[in-house]
């Protein structure tokens, strides 16, 4: 859905999220305590509605209702994988990023209460996996984040700073709403091994690096990749940032699904690659989504537009509406 007096997205060579950045020859950042990758892991926790209302962009299951195969699946992760999956992360001493379906703090309120005692972040990930973002009126948007701010905090205490939109879903307007209600990162692009300003009207959003690549969906539900494939896949990504983060500091994210990461026969080649990443732990800073995003903001922001500037790569304009806006400084 297009702004008024915007452009349709499908008629732009580019969407203008953010500028052109080569990643060679960038000026150097440098984690806390000198670590050369940040690391965080992204359990996705996730509500998935039995019955959703109908989207007519994209439907609720991708399988006719009811599909209580997909439904059940996704309980099972609840019930059993995320409580497997936080026991891993406590051995290996793993805080993590929560990506929250905000109404399962009504369906699940103790999964919520046991990441909050451990100190993990909460970012939103929409109200359930089943309401998709496509073909919301701006009220309707707002309405989503306003919800997501005021319940989680409710719920923890914690103002979330992070969002990934409901299975991926956007309008041309997220990003800018995002802004506008001061979140600090968005995990929905997927262009850079680095942090980078967001093109919006307002505020300081970047987009956080995330990952498909080494995304459990993508590994088992795309690929249907071995358990140890998986594991060797992880320590290769993981390795290669590490080398290059001595150049400039990388950021290595691992996107997980307890309903398919949890299961029995997988876990233990999970800790395999977690086991691999911890040996480096002198080289890495154990972060979660937010501590890296403030950072970055407070210490790369402006050297990192000031470059894209120097390289006379600033092009102006803001997502979906070149020429109206900048990003911030």
């Amino acid at each position: 859905m297009s702004r008024p007096g915007a452009t349709p997205a499908a008629m732009q060579p580019d969407p203008n999220l953010y500028d052109h950045w080569p990643y060679r020859n960038r000026p150097r950042i440098v984690w806390p305590g000198g670590k050369k990758l940040a690391f965080w892991v992204a359990p996705n926790i996730e509500y998935y509605e039995f019955d959703p209302p109908p989207n007519p962009s994209r439907p609720g299951w991708p399988r006719p209702s009811p599909d209580i195969v997909g439904y059940s699946q996704r309980d099972w992760g609840n019930r059993v994988g995320h409580w497997r999956l936080m026991e891993l992360l406590d051995k290996y001493r793993m805080r993590a990023s929560v990506s929250l379906s905000v109404g399962l703090i009504d369906h699940h309120p103790e999964i919520v209460a046991e990441c909050a005692a451990r100190g993990w972040e909460f970012f939103s990930h929409g109200i359930y996996n089943t309401r998709y973002s496509y073909n919301m009126s701006e009220d309707q948007e707002r309405a989503v984040i306003e919800d997501s701010i005021r319940t989680v905090q409710a719920a923890t205490g914690q103002r979330i700073r992070g969002y990934l939109a409901p299975a991926l879903t956007h309008t041309e307007r997220t990003l800018d709403l995002l802004a506008e209600y001061d979140f600090w990162y968005s995990c929905d692009l997927f262009q850079d091994d680095q942090p980078q300003p967001l093109k919006t009207r307002a505020g300081r959003l970047i987009s956080m690096p995330y990952s498909l690549e080494v995304n459990d969906v993508i590994a088992y539900g795309s690929l249907g990749m071995a358990p140890a494939r998986y594991a060797d896949v992880l320590k290769r990504h993981f390795d290669q940032l590490l080398e290059e983060g001595a150049t400039s500091g990388t950021v290595m994210c691992i996107p997980l699904h307890a309903y398919l990461v949890g299961q029995a026969n997988r876990i233990r080649a999970f800790e395999v690659a977690l086991r691999h990443i911890s040996a480096h732990a002198d080289e890495v800073w154990m972060a979660t989504a937010g501590e890296i995003a403030g950072h970055f903001r407070e210490h790369y922001w402006d050297q990192t537009l000031g470059d894209i500037a120097a390289r006379g790569l600033a092009t102006g304009g803001s997502a979906f509406s070149a020429g109206s806006g900048h990003a911030a400084r």
